[in-house]
């Protein structure tokens, strides 16, 4: 009978197989992301009733720097490294097992960041805590070398999806983020399972998530179509910049200050000076509550420049963290600026800005999509649906991940059995 049922029923072992692993990875990556919220929410709340922190912020840099420089080298790349293990062709020679002490030390990095005034996010760190976690499993279960990018597929997911309480953004994010142009449809199932009980999990160890309201939505008709796309090419411009600046800016600390540990040093004196030059902290951290704010009130039309300048110095000098939550901050405050004059609600605008820069920065626009929905409800869709896409074509595939490959159709062919051209993709 069990025979027959397997025959009749191919992909069942592959259900029940995942399912147990995506369980055991959602179990394992959401309690670590719980963890994570939970102590950055703390040493947030204590940087801004205890502001003279902000003053150690590049020796704490340095105290990074040192860190990765003696004992994190093969860690140091980050979301990259994730990247290019799950993107890595057949033919390629297999890379080692991510050393488990990628977690402690993203973790402890960004941290530091957030506690003595750095502006980053926490994507990034949730992500590479997810492959620090996950890839441990690789051996213990046998897994071969394409199950293996399955499993960090699941572990992004879960990691993404329970840091932002978006367990379908998460998925689709650990699905298009790797690859730009090709989805590998045998992790969707991991990817699903895993950010959907790793979200679970961390809202039962009692993290918490920030909500936000969209109070209206106006019908959908030509003119609030143009001017979403109007937004989009605004938020598309943003993230391209934001983009290019960073990998610019990064690539100016490496070639002009060659000691590593030197680098956030620098980049924290000026952070530091500038915080305690315009005498506001508004600039630093996640910059969750001017978020929040950029939903319900007109904000000055420059906080989005401002948020991108403090975030390029602090994470392009080579403190640790994300940069999407910036990104979020970004985008809000861009889209309630231009409120100013495109004739679209402002907390739609904030909505838009919020989703589509970040949809530009990592090319990742159905994730974005699916994101906006989880977090502001269906009946933005269309609009956010819009200005992801348009974002995202108008950044012309920059991207805040330098190892991200752009798939790409390498020949056609004829196929005399399905009777059209097929393209392979790689």
């Amino acid at each position: 009978m069990s025979e027959y049922f397997f025959r009749k029923y191919p992909a069942t072992p592959y259900i029940f197989k995942w399912l147990l692993i995506s369980i055991l990875v959602g179990v394992l990556v959401g309690s670590a992301s719980a963890g994570f919220l939970i102590s950055l929410d703390w040493v947030s709340n204590f940087r801004e009733t205890h502001l003279w922190l902000i003053a150690f912020l590049p020796l704490g840099g340095f105290f990074v720097g040192l860190m990765y420089l003696h004992f994190g080298k093969d860690v140091e790349a980050g979301n990259n490294l994730l990247i290019e293990i799950i993107g890595q062709s057949k033919d390629s020679q297999s890379k080692s097992i991510i050393p488990f002490r990628m977690t402690p030390f993203i973790y402890l990095g960004t941290i530091v960041t957030h506690l003595l005034g750095g502006s980053a996010g926490r994507e990034g760190t949730a992500l590479q805590m997810a492959g620090g976690i996950v890839d441990q499993l690789t051996k213990p279960l046998r897994l071969t070398e394409s199950d293996r990018k399955i499993l960090l597929i699941a572990g992004v997911s879960a990691g993404f999806g329970s840091v932002f309480g978006t367990p379908l953004a998460g998925a689709i994010f650990g699905l298009e983020f790797f690859l730009v142009g090709r989805l590998r449809y045998n992790a969707i199932f991991p990817a699903f399972i895993s950010g959907i009980i790793a979200d679970m999990v961390t809202k039962l160890w009692q993290a918490k998530h920030t909500h936000y309201h969209i109070d209206f939505v106006p019908e959908i008709n030509p003119f609030n179509l143009l001017y979403a796309i109007i937004g989009g090419i605004f938020f598309g411009i943003c993230a391209a910049t934001f983009s290019k600046v960073i990998h610019k800016v990064s690539y100016l600390f490496k070639s002009k200050i060659s000691y590593p540990p030197l680098r956030p040093v620098i980049g924290g004196i000026i952070v530091a000076l500038a915080v305690w030059t315009m005498g506001t902290t508004k600039y630093i951290g996640l910059g969750v509550p001017t978020i929040v704010e950029s939903f319900e009130n007109q904000l000055p039309a420059y906080d989005f420049a401002l948020k991108m300048a403090f975030t390029i110095l602090t994470l392009a000098s080579g403190f640790k963290g994300g940069e999407v939550t910036p990104l979020f901050f970004i985008g809000a405050t861009l889209g309630n600026a231009l409120s100013y004059f495109i004739p679209l609600p402002m907390a739609l605008l904030a909505g838009m800005g919020f989703v589509a820069v970040f949809a530009g920065a990592t090319n990742t626009p159905l994730a974005c999509t699916m994101m906006a929905i989880e977090l502001f409800g269906a009946e933005c869709g269309v609009y956010v649906a819009i200005a992801c896409t348009v974002s995202y074509l108008i950044s012309g595939h920059n991207s805040i991940y330098n190892k991200q490959v752009i798939g790409e159709v390498k020949h056609r062919r004829f196929d005399s059995q399905e009777g059209k051209m097929m393209g392979e993709i790689i």
